[in-house]
């Protein structure tokens, strides 16, 4: 989908539809007063009639609107205007994108971009339509002989602006290309099969950012990590026929002498849970236990699109989590690449094995944050359901950072805390400490486990395995948390 912004007057426009808001209840907004009033009071009659209430979601198309050029006109609900904040304007967005690409309708212009939202400006509207409408249109047929899903059929989007705001909006217009196609690469790799995505493809993913955006990319195997003495790492690997990688993606945008931020993505690529299996039901599921290193290639592929001025690391740790006779045991006990020994009790507690030895190795870039990002633990659903991440920090400044930019980019997180007193739980009798710490606030004692290789770093952990793919008739990978990781490190460059 294409997108341009433009000014001018709603009933001018000659294209395929012209898409104006209603508020509840049955209240024009400033642009279809505009074209009720081209119209001669058509409008005002449609919604007297009760045809279009303005509820939030809902939308309305009329055809051959009299004194309109547009050969369409969709009415969409925003709800009652007090309560139109972002998470409205986001929603109505979506829902005329759904209604557009069902009415064959291959251009439109969206007057909904004009819209007062809070204290946001056009720059965010503009990015957000970008956003919401590329995820709306977003379809992943590639591995079907024949796809069964209707092609989109909405081509370009017109976004309309105030005259005075066209050079905030065009720089929002970027950035939501930028952020959407972060995301959709993340969808992408999240969606495809196991037996395809796996640690080596992951790695000719990166090399190709690399050379898209000329980036280093270094890739160690199995050896390299031996040498190295990431056995947590390898310990997890230990039960899969395909090879362990470690990948480390840099974007060098800013000075030599600039620290860079790091994130770190998890990236199982399958997770059987090892010798400690798990139930069959769902387990196709688990292909999106990469879901983390997946949204740290997409985050790439948005800063090297932008070419931020900046210095990032992506680093994807990645292997399989399978049974057999070579895996990982209860009760084994590895040596970290930080040299802490840990007591495996549980081989399906294996993504904080893989990402502890990760944190470790980024000490050597110095980095001025550190944010890793990892599906690692069922708790956090239950703790969160599937609307927040969970965000622990051992850093409160970096926490509000975090914080900021999930508010911004609407991709929320929830605080959680990461408190001393949760460590007890890690205690072992045979190692320095467990990798798991019992049932009981189980997505805190995982990030405690993870705080403890992270005492020389500024650290966020986001547990994203709530929100980084949807179950059901929908079920597929979402591209979160490209939008909050992208808005974090456009904040750091907006602060100099």
């Amino acid at each position: 989908m294409e997108f341009s912004i433009n000014s001018g007057a709603p009933q001018a426009g000659r294209n395929d539809c012209v898409v104006a808001g209603v508020f509840e209840p049955s209240r024009l907004s400033a642009a279809a007063t505009l074209l009720d009033r081209a119209a001669k009071g058509h409008l005002v009659g449609v919604v007297r009639r009760g045809d279009m209430t303005g509820k939030s979601g809902t939308t309305l198309l009329l055809r051959n609107v009299p004194g309109i050029a547009a050969e369409r006109v969709m009415l969409v609900g925003l709800g009652r205007a007090p309560d139109f904040r972002e998470k409205q304007y986001r929603e109505a967005v979506a829902a005329a994108v759904r209604a557009l690409n069902a009415t064959g309708a291959q251009e439109a212009t969206l007057h909904l971009t004009e819209l007062a939202v809070g204290r946001r400006d056009a720059a965010w509207k503009v990015a957000h339509a970008v956003t919401v409408a590329r995820e709306s249109s977003y379809r992943f047929t590639r591995m079907k002989s024949k796809s069964d899903a209707a092609e989109p059929a909405l081509h370009r989007l017109i976004l309309k602006v105030d005259r005075a705001a066209a050079r905030r909006a065009a720089a929002g217009l970027e950035q939501g290309l930028a952020v959407a196609h972060g995301m959709s690469l993340a969808r992408d790799l999240g969606n495809l099969p196991p037996n395809v995505c796996t640690p080596s493809y992951l790695a000719s993913e990166a090399r190709g950012l690399a050379k898209r955006y000329r980036m280093k990319v270094t890739v160690l195997e199995r050896a390299d990590m031996e040498k190295l003495g990431m056995h947590t790492l390898l310990s997890v690997a230990q039960g899969s026929a395909e090879p362990p990688m470690f990948i480390t993606l840099e974007h060098r945008g800013g000075p030599k002498s600039m620290k860079p931020v790091v994130i770190v993505g998890k990236g199982i690529t399958f997770d059987t849970g090892g010798i400690s299996l798990k139930p069959s039901a769902e387990m196709d599921e688990m292909k999106f236990d990469m879901c983390g290193a997946a949204s740290v290639l997409g985050t790439m592929k948005a800063v090297g699109e932008m070419g931020l001025p900046l210095n990032v690391v992506g680093v994807i740790p990645t292997t399989e989590n399978m049974p057999g006779g070579r895996a990982t045991r209860p009760g084994d006990i590895v040596k970290s690449l930080s040299g802490q020994t840990v007591e495996i009790l549980n081989t399906d507690a294996e993504g904080r094995l893989i990402l502890c030895d990760a944190l470790t190795y980024v000490e050597r870039y110095q980095p001025a944050a550190v944010i890793d990002i990892a599906t690692l633990t069922g708790a956090c659903v239950i703790a969160l359901g599937h609307v927040a991440s969970g965000l622990f920090a051992n850093d409160d400044a970096l926490a509000r950072e975090v914080t900021s930019a999930a508010d911004i980019s609407h991709d929320r997180v929830w605080h959680m805390p990461l408190w001393d007193d949760y460590q007890e739980q890690l205690k072992s009798n045979f190692a320095d400490f467990a990798n798991i710490g019992g049932r009981p606030a189980g997505a805190v004692t995982a990030a405690c486990f993870l705080a403890r290789f992270t005492k020389k770093l500024k650290w966020a952990h986001l547990d994203i395995a709530g929100t980084a793919w949807k179950s059901g008739k929908e079920k597929g990978a979402t591209g979160r948390p490209v939008p909050l990781l992208t808005q974090f490190l456009l904040n750091r460059v907006k602060r100099g």
